[in-house]
């Protein structure tokens, strides 16, 4: 087996323990990943503090360079980087190696922005500037449905910015997060990025640690309330990009066959494993029945396998927890609803579950109310545009949503009203780094991406003279 290590310091390091890493297809032992103790959490952030004062102080066009350079260091092993993605994680090899390319054009946008001097006021009387400044150490705290491109989402701001970080990956996918530590040792001071991991045993530990300035974390919205929590102690700043139950509407008039290829494909990636994915859909009567027919076709016609295997198109759930939870929302789905599409678990070993269409569900089912997170969509039935608004708008996150329809001007009212940090017409999931991102209610707080999610890892300072 390959032999993986922390990143601390510098240094690449054996943890004081170890944990199996399972492969979600097959149920085997990956390989046995480091993890790291209490002692050697408290050495990374220590680390990342005695860098932080040199790192901060190098002009940021250096900075920029070194962010640069891990980008085309990763593109260079993109196909093993890609393979050990969908090994651990679960998801086809095509998506894994999309993930890899995102990952690298996300490092390489973001490095592009800049901090410049903003000028107030310039007159007889006084100059008063704003600059925006490094906060310090900030943990990063990544999750199992994209262990690498969401490094790329906090890492390269919280570097160009003058950060320095301690990166906790999920304990279920911790290898391509290590493998990219052998890239930042290679290239950046030592201390400026450490790589710890748990078996989400030193969250707690990170997150009221009196040296680390900033969390920024991908995740669901429970753990997010304890690190709210936790984090007020020491007043940091926080960054939380958290649950979405993402509501789709389809407007009366709307074209099924344009419809319900964008429909499943915006709910099953990654098995439905994504924080922005439809995770409800709400279609008016006049449609119902054949988008319902068209979205079984879909389901039915999906290839369930192993990641590596050719022609595979949905993978495995990613961790037994979670693939326990998704058959739960299945019995559920079944009492509630009629499932049309999907609903078995393929024999043999693997965490897989066919894609499912649920129809005749209703406000107020489990499978409706709560976030699956799986290869589930429930199908509601609405004769009142108002009516879909208002069951878009009922619950307390709002992540993303998507509105469909031919009128146009239609599609974007309505799209205009719905409760999200991302609302798209005729279309889900497309984002990119130069869009910013966040959660609207219970889904999130700050903004990632863009100018405004650099800001995220900055302090503003007033220099204020007199004439």
């Amino acid at each position: 087996m390959t032999e993986y290590r922390l990143l601390i310091d510098g240094k690449l390091v054996k943890g004081d323990m170890t944990m199996p890493v399972i492969n979600p297809a097959n149920e085997q032992v990956l390989a046995e990943a480091p993890r790291a103790s209490q002692a050697q959490l408290d050495a990374a952030v220590s680390a990342a503090k005695a860098a932080f004062p040199g790192w901060a102080a190098r002009p940021i066009g250096e900075r920029r360079a070194l962010i640069l350079t891990i980008a085309d260091r990763l593109e260079a092993q993109a196909d093993a980087f890609a393979r050990l993605l969908t090994q651990e994680q679960g998801k086809p090899l095509p998506e894994a190696q999309a993930e890899i390319l995102y990952t690298c054009a996300f490092i390489r946008h973001l490095a592009g922005y800049d901090l410049p001097v903003k000028v107030i006021e310039d007159n007889d009387s006084r100059l008063v500037r704003q600059f925006r400044k490094p906060l310090g150490v900030v943990g990063a705290i990544i999750p199992w449905n994209f262990p690498v491109l969401i490094v790329a989402f906090k890492l390269p701001l919280a570097l160009l910015a003058g950060n320095t970080l301690v990166v906790k990956p999920a304990p279920t996918t911790p290898l391509t997060t290590l493998k990219l530590g052998e890239i930042m040792a290679e290239v950046l001071p030592a201390g400026v990025v450490n790589i710890i991991t748990d078996q989400n045993d030193l969250g707690p530990a990170l997150t009221t640690h009196p040296d680390v300035a900033k969390i920024s974390f991908t995740g669901s919205t429970a753990t997010g309330q304890k690190i709210m929590a936790s984090a007020a102690s020491t007043i940091k700043r926080l960054t939380l990009e958290l649950g979405g139950n993402d509501a789709a509407i389809v407007l009366p008039g709307a074209d099924p066959a344009k419809v319900a290829p964008g429909l499943f494909a915006g709910a099953f990636m990654n098995a439905g494993q994504v924080c922005l994915a439809i995770k409800r859909a709400y279609v008016h009567d006049s449609v119902y029945e054949e988008v319902c027919a068209r979205l079984a076709e879909l389901a039915e016609a999906a290839v369930v396998g192993d990641g590596l295997e050719q022609g595979t198109t949905i993978g495995p759930l990613q961790n037994r927890m979670q693939y326990e939870k998704v058959k739960g929302f299945l019995d559920s789905a079944r009492a509630d609803g009629r499932i049309i599409a999907g609903g078995t678990l393929p024999e043999g070993p693997g965490y897989f579950i066919r894609p499912t269409i649920v129809a005749d569900v209703r406000d107020g089912d489990q499978i409706v109310d709560e976030e699956q997170f799986g290869p589930i969509l429930p199908v509601i039935r609405f004769d009142d545009v108002e009516s879909a608004v208002a069951s878009a708008n009922r619950l307390e996150l709002g992540l993303g949503g998507s509105v469909w329809g031919e009128d146009r001007d239609l599609a974007r009212s309505i799209a205009e009203r719905i409760e999200s940090g991302t609302v798209w017409v005729n279309k889900h999931l497309d984002f990119g780094p130069n869009i910013p991102f966040g959660g609207a209610k219970q889904s999130g707080l700050g903004v990632e991406f863009a100018e405004e999610g650099l800001a995220e890892f900055t302090q503003i300072r007033i220099l204020n003279e007199a004439r």
